[in-house]
């Protein structure tokens, strides 16, 4: 049996190579037309599998996830751009940046909500620079990419000292979307 991806080794836990197997190939049939199931860049994004001893390598498949995420951006921005115009695609991209643009304005500290008493979060410094990044990226035309916002990695912290990992998260998933349609 050929395996789509390297192994992690056998004593050490990745990817389930059936689950990744599955997926990879259905995206391909959707990619080539062969299926009308529909799969779009941020159900590559958000695809997850089980992990298990002996499994795909992980970061050779988050790799490949990440070329096909901006392979489903490309077609389909190259799709809303045949329909509707490079004007309305950009009109469309401003009017997602503008959703982010609530919260960059925030001072720092107060950009998202807090980690409830004892549940951890991400230390808000850090946060607050990836902010302050997007800030310049849309204010003053700094290089940012989708991959800088997609590895950002974010101290932990703990209670009233945190923000909640969900919001950041989400937040951070709409500037992947944006940076990726304009890359």
């Amino acid at each position: 049996m050929t395996r789509m991806f390297r192994s992690a080794g056998r004593l050490r836990t990745g990817y389930d190579p059936a689950q990744v197997d599955e997926f990879f190939t259905q995206a391909r049939r959707v990619y080539e037309g062969q299926s009308t199931e529909p799969l779009t860049g941020r159900d590559v994004r958000h695809a997850a599998f089980d992990l298990v001893r002996g499994g795909y390598a992980a970061g050779a498949v988050d790799a490949a996830l990440d070329r096909l995420e901006r392979a489903f951006v490309l077609r389909e921005r190259q799709a809303y751009v045949a329909t509707r115009g490079q004007q309305a695609w950009m009109e469309h991209l401003a009017a997602q940046a503008r959703t982010l643009y609530g919260r960059l304005t925030r001072p720092d500290g107060e950009r998202f909500a807090r980690a409830h008493r004892g549940e951890h979060g991400y230390h808000p410094d850090d946060v607050d620079d990836l902010c302050q990044r997007l800030v310049d990226y849309f204010d003053h035309g700094q290089t940012l990419t989708s991959d800088e916002v997609r590895h950002a990695t974010f101290g932990r912290a703990k209670g009233h000292e945190a923000y909640r990992e969900a919001p950041v998260d989400a937040f951070c998933d709409r500037a992947i979307e944006v940076l990726l349609g304009v890359e």
